[in-house]
């Protein structure tokens, strides 16, 4: 039985749901506003609005308080200087969730966690939202301009590029035609200096008779037509025991 067990598990550890439900409660006082699924706000809402209860305290065993859940100390900084004053006079009820659609895939129902604000708060919401706006489509059209007079820029260029290129035929043809040149006279040959006359070596006489080379008997015919060895047929050796054997081998001694 699960008594007094009020809290939803959302299927993690506890060391795992404690890390979820900081990282949402920094980015709900971070941002204001977040996105999540309903028993993720539910969750996170119980957390967001004790640390606001402690946060409207402000003394050292608060911030402390405070400092272990919210562990940026930027966004903490936010939280007692900027979010706390807006609920110095309202006790509790300092969130709200609004559901909005369900996800694709797994059809989960989703919500918005944001924190309630009074009407002249949104009002100054609406003019930052605006101005931003503002800032952000002159951006968008400064950008276009430029683009504008970048790509004029380049048609221009290309324009008297295309002029240029017509402009070069009739420069060469208004040009005389230059004279033809005549070849180079080949260099003559230098003469070729006489050469020495080489001393004359005598010659050996030849001998009366020229010694030849002794001719080669043609070589006997090659006894080559070697008659192959006759195999002797092998003598069968008597077996041993036997009157038979016995017998054969008193012959082979005679």
């Amino acid at each position: 039985m699960r008594h007094h067990h009020d809290r939803r598990q959302l299927s993690r550890t506890a060391a795992h749901r404690r890390a979820l439900l900081r990282n949402l409660v920094t980015a709900l006082f971070e941002h204001e506003r977040i996105e999540t699924t309903v028993a993720k706000a539910k969750e996170a809402r119980r957390v967001a609005e004790r640390m606001i209860t402690y946060a409207k305290r402000n003394n050292l065993n608060s911030r402390r308080l405070v400092a272990r859940v919210v562990q940026d100390r930027e966004v903490a900084k936010k939280l007692f200087e900027t979010i706390t004053p807006w609920y110095a006079t309202r006790q509790g009820g300092y969130t709200r969730i609004l559901k909005t659609r369900r996800r694709l895939g797994d059809a989960g129902e989703l919500a918005i966690l944001e924190l309630v604000k009074s009407e002249e708060q949104k009002e100054a919401d609406r003019k930052v939202r605006a101005a931003r706006a503002e800032a952000k489509a002159e951006k968008q059209k400064a950008k276009e301009e430029a683009a504008a007079v970048k790509s004029a820029a380049e048609e221009k260029a290309e324009k008297e590029e295309a002029k240029a290129e017509k402009a070069k035929p009739k420069a060469k043809k208004e040009k005389p035609e230059a004279k033809e040149k005549k070849p180079a006279p080949k260099p003559k040959a230098e003469k070729a200096e006489p050469k020495e006359a080489e001393p004359e070596v005598p010659k050996p006489k030849a001998k009366a008779k020229e010694e030849k080379p002794p001719e080669k008997k043609p070589a006997a015919k090659k006894a080559a037509q070697k008659k192959p060895a006759e195999k002797k047929p092998a003598e069968k050796k008597p077996k041993k025991g036997g009157l038979l054997g016995r017998i054969r081998k008193k012959k082979s001694e005679d």
